[in-house]
């Protein structure tokens, strides 16, 4: 408790004494890497005039073995995907990602989490997370074209 006390002293102390602008915001991480497959083809919107968004759906899977310990080789396999919502926002990257992510595309997407509201068509006051994206990275073609 008092080594507590002693830290918030010390915070305020240097938030007050220092005229450098980086001590006086605290500093904080909101980053994610996605690595998996594109659901659907991108769409672009624009809503109300302003900046245009390409959107797309991307699946990660997330497989595991239920057994006896982690190094059996016994058990069944389980798989769990999960899907995210993919917005983009950037300009440049916002027409390449419109033009070049297809359908079963495997892509890796860095950006941040998102979390809003919107309402639906009912008028029922529904949560959204999106994921912003700043980069994405074209691992493979589309596995529909392989065949």
């Amino acid at each position: 408790m008092l080594r507590s006390a002693s830290v918030q002293i010390f915070r305020q102390l240097v938030r007050n004494s220092s005229t450098d602008a980086s001590l006086i915001l605290e500093r904080s991480i909101n980053r994610v890497q996605l690595l998996g497959r594109v659901g659907q083809d991108p769409v672009m919107r624009q809503v109300e005039g302003r900046n245009p968004v390409t959107i797309f759906s991307l699946a990660t899977n997330e497989m595991w073995r239920s057994g006896d310990g982690e190094m059996s080789s016994t058990g069944d396999v389980s798989q769990k995907t999960t899907w995210h919502r993919v917005s983009v926002f950037k300009p440049g990257l916002r027409d390449v990602a419109y033009q070049y992510v297809k359908k079963g595309s495997r892509i890796l997407v860095e950006g941040k989490l998102d979390y809003g509201e919107y309402v639906d068509k009912n008028q029922v006051r529904r949560q959204a997370t999106t994921i912003i994206a700043d980069n994405i990275v074209f691992l493979s073609d589309n596995i529909r074209d392989r065949t």
